[in-house]
C-alpha cells in the first residue's frame, strides 16, 4: 500500500475525557488500551464525523450508563497531508483483529503516512481515521476548543 496525499481539508472527530491527565488529542490512551488497529504503538483514533465518534464512545464505554465529563474536539487535517486507506478489497481480511492490529502496528511504525482511513468495524459504511502523531507532518493538524459533548438520554438503558 502506498501513500496519497490529500488534495483537500479533511475533518476528524474525537470525544475523551479532558482531565488535565491525558489531552482529547494524544494516543496514550490507545497505549494503555490498544485498540483495533494497534497493539505497541500508540495512535490517536477519530471518527470522520461527530456521530460515529459519539458511536465508538458508546461501544467502548460499555456502561449503559451517560459518560461523565465527556468533550469533543474537531481536527482539521490540511491539503497535502499524506494518507491512506483501508478497505475490504486492499485489507481483505481487515475485521480479524489480528489482521488489523499487526497492519496498523506496520503503518504507524513506518510512518509512510500521517493518517490512516480505515472502515468502522460498528458502522462500517462509515470510516473512523486515526493519526500518527509521531509522523512529521503531524505538527501540521490543528484542533478546536474542547467542546462539552450533549448526551441525549435515550440513547441509555437508565
Amino acid at each position: 500500500m502506498s501513500a496519497s496525499i490529500a488534495n483537500r481539508t479533511l475533518f476528524a472527530y474525537r470525544i475523551g475525557v479532558h482531565n488535565n491527565r491525558y489531552p482529547i488529542f494524544d494516543g496514550t490512551g490507545s497505549k494503555l488500551y490498544p485498540g483495533r488497529w494497534n497493539e505497541k504503538y500508540p495512535v490517536i483514533y477519530c471518527g470522520a464525523n461527530y456521530s460515529l465518534a459519539m458511536l465508538e464512545k458508546l461501544v467502548h464505554s460499555n456502561t449503559g450508563d451517560i459518560p461523565d465529563f465527556q468533550q469533543w474536539i474537531e481536527i482539521t487535517i490540511p491539503v497535502g497531508t499524506t494518507y491512506e486507506t483501508v478497505t475490504t478489497y486492499s485489507l481483505s481480511d481487515w475485521k480479524n483483529i489480528s489482521v488489523s492490529k499487526l497492519f496498523g502496528d506496520e503503518w504507524l511504525n513506518s510512518k509512510r503516512s500521517c493518517i490512516l482511513i480505515v472502515p468502522s468495524i460498528i458502522a462500517p459504511v462509515d470510516n473512523n481515521i486515526l493519526i500518527n502523531e509521531f509522523h512529521p507532518q503531524f505538527s501540521s493538524i490543528t484542533t478546536s476548543l474542547n467542546q462539552p459533548v450533549i448526551w441525549d438520554r435515550r440513547l441509555f438503558f437508565t
